[in-house]
C-alpha cells in the first residue's frame, strides 16, 4: 500500500511516499524550513502546504508527532509548544489537509519501523530502540510488540536527564569528542541494561551516522545494532501504523 509518511521535527516537517509493504520509500523527500514556531496554527499551515500543495496527495497518512500520543491525543509536550496537550492533532490534521491521518510518537515510529524491516527484524525478547540526535529519543518492544510512549530520555542518572548528558545537541554544546560521547553513551545503557535487562538496543537518529567513529568505544554485554534506516525511519513506521488502521476500516 502506497502511504504518505510525514515527520514533525526542529528541522522542520518533511515527508515522502512510502510503499509499506515492502517498507521502502518512493518519492522524492519534500519539506519545510525549520519550525521556529510549533504552535497549532502555525504547524497546521505547514502540514496543509506540504500535503496538499506540494504533494497534492489523496489518501491516508501516517504522521511520525515529537511528543507522547494516544488515539490522537498529544499527552505531553517537552519537544513541541505545550499548547498541544490534550490537542486531537488527528483530528486536526484531518480536517486541514481533508486526508485521514494517523498520529504516533515518532520513535515509536522509528522502531515499528526497525523492528518489522531493520535492525530488529525477527528479535524476541526486550528491544530498546533509541534515537539520539537534538534529544533522546525511545520506543520498547517485547517480542516484536510495542510499549507505547516511554520517555527514556527524560530519566535522569546522577540527578542529569539521559538527554542531557548523551544527546548530540549536548555533544555539540559542550564541544566534547566523539570518546568521549561514547562513554557517556555507555553510562546511560549500562544504567538501562539494569533496569529493562534488554536483550538488544538499536541506536538511531544522529548517533547511526557516526557509528564507526563511535560505537567501537561503547563496551556493554548487551548486543547493540545501528538503526537501518538512519533518518527516515520515522518517515516508514508512521506510514506502516497508517496503512495498518486504513485496512482495518476496510476489512469491518
Amino acid at each position: 500500500m502506497e502511504v504518505l509518511g510525514i515527520d514533525i521535527g526542529s528541522y522542520g516537517i518533511k515527508g515522502c511516499i512510502v510503499d509499506t509493504e515492502k517498507g521502502e520509500i518512493i518519492s522524492e523527500r519534500k519539506s519545510t524550513p525549520p519550525l521556529d514556531d510549533t504552535t497549532p496554527h502555525k504547524i497546521l499551515a505547514k502540514m496543509h502546504q506540504i500535503v496538499s500543495k506540494e504533494f497534492k496527495w489523496d489518501g491516508p497518512v501516517g504522521c511520525a508527532f515529537p511528543a507522547p500520543v494516544n488515539k490522537g491525543i498529544v499527552l505531553s509536550a517537552k519537544r513541541i509548544n505545550d499548547s498541544w496537550v490534550d490537542a486531537n492533532a488527528e483530528q486536526l490534521f484531518t480536517e486541514i489537509t481533508e486526508n485521514e491521518f494517523c498520529v504516533i510518537n515518532d520513535t515509536d515510529a522509528t522502531g515499528l519501523a526497525e523492528m518489522h524491516f531493520g535492525a530488529g527484524q525477527n528479535q524476541e525478547g526486550v528491544t530498546i530502540v533509541l534515537t539520539v540526535g537534538t534529544g533522546i529519543g525511545s520506543s520498547v518492544f517485547m517480542d516484536g510488540n510495542l510499549v507505547p510512549n516511554t520517555e527514556l530520555g527524560l530519566m535522569e542518572i546522577r540527578g542529569i536527564t539521559v538527554e542531557e548528558r548523551a544527546s548530540n545537541k549536548s555533544r555539540k554544546e559542550e564541544g566534547i569528542r566523539k570518546k568521549t560521547w561514547a562513554k557517556r553513551l555507555q553510562l546511560v545503557l549500562e544504567h538501562f541494561e539494569k533496569i529493562f535487562h534488554p536483550n538488544l538496543f538499536i541506536l538511531g537518529g544522529q548517533l547511526s551516522q557516526k557509528a564507526d567513529k563511535t560505537f567501537p568505544f561503547i563496551k556493554i554485554n548487551t548486543t547493540f545494532k545501528a538503526a537501518s534506516f538512519l533518518n527516515d525511519a520515522s518517515i516508514v513506521g508512521a506510514a506502516m501504523v497508517a496503512a495498518h488502521r486504513n485496512n482495518q476500516l476496510l476489512n469491518r
